[in-house]
């Protein structure tokens, strides 16, 4: 919907299930919705609904006063909203994209127990929320019979970003949830491919993710990168496959 338009986005999804991949990740604020838009058109076309597992998000509202809203009112909203755009009346999976401090939890996780109840979304879960957020989270779902446990939290985690193992991690396995680690490449450095410079296509490259791949290209990032690429090398294989499967 940005740097990818559809042609492309058709030819990756289409590759991405040969492969035998069956996970496609969006959320509502991609592009303004042009992410669950394409995503809509595809699935369907290019592969059978039933063969892959929808997920999307809800709650961000980014350029506007109120930079998070997990109100009932508004996530339900937003979901109906989504499955609009993907052109589906379910989807697998319905996070809530990040901590809502202004709405209380009990109200943000209501709109999950309807989500689920009315069939909208087969199961919710969260995406950023920190240690104690998430064990909240987990156990105020887990504390009262018929809501909606949260099955899995969306977080980033990568050889070069760790942090969510000292708290966020240990609330999961508790809370017996999973985790959906997002840029598991580490913004994409760990593939080695900054090793040498900016490749022009690349996201470092494009003025809208620049800042997102920039926190990764220090001294520190450099050296992990490097002992990726050594292990690699000696394993016969691509530095992406190292830090896949380290994950």
């Amino acid at each position: 919907g940005r740097d990818t338009d559809e042609h492309e986005a058709r030819d990756q999804l289409a590759a991405f299930c040969d492969a035998g991949g069956t996970l496609v990740d969006t959320a509502d604020v991609y592009v303004d919705g042009a992410s669950e838009r394409i995503v809509g058109a595809l699935v369907g076309d290019v592969c059978a609904r039933q063969d892959v597992v929808i997920a999307t998000k809800a709650a961000s509202r980014p350029g506007t006063e109120r930079r998070f809203d997990a109100s009932r009112g508004y996530l339900l909203s937003s979901l109906d909203a989504s499955l609009r755009r993907l052109g589906t009346d379910y989807v697998d999976l319905w996070q809530f994209h990040a901590w809502d401090s202004l709405t209380p939890i009990e109200e943000t996780l209501s709109a999950a127990d309807e989500a689920v109840r009315s069939g909208k979304a087969r199961y919710a879960g969260i995406s950023n929320y920190c240690g104690w957020q998430t064990a909240w989270a987990c156990a105020w779902q887990r504390a009262y019979p018929g809501r909606a446990p949260l099955v899995a939290s969306q977080v980033e985690y990568s050889l070069l970003q760790r942090g969510i193992e000292r708290e966020v991690v240990p609330a999961l396995a508790e809370a017996g949830a999973g985790i959906l680690a997002w840029s598991p490449l580490g913004r994409g450095v760990l593939t080695g491919k900054y090793r040498t410079g900016t490749p022009s296509d690349s996201r470092a490259a494009s003025e809208h993710f620049t800042d997102f791949v920039r926190p990764f290209m220090d001294d520190r990032s450099r050296h992990i990168v490097d002992a990726v690429m050594t292990a690699a090398s000696g394993l016969g294989v691509a530095p992406l496959e190292v830090a896949l499967a380290w994950v």
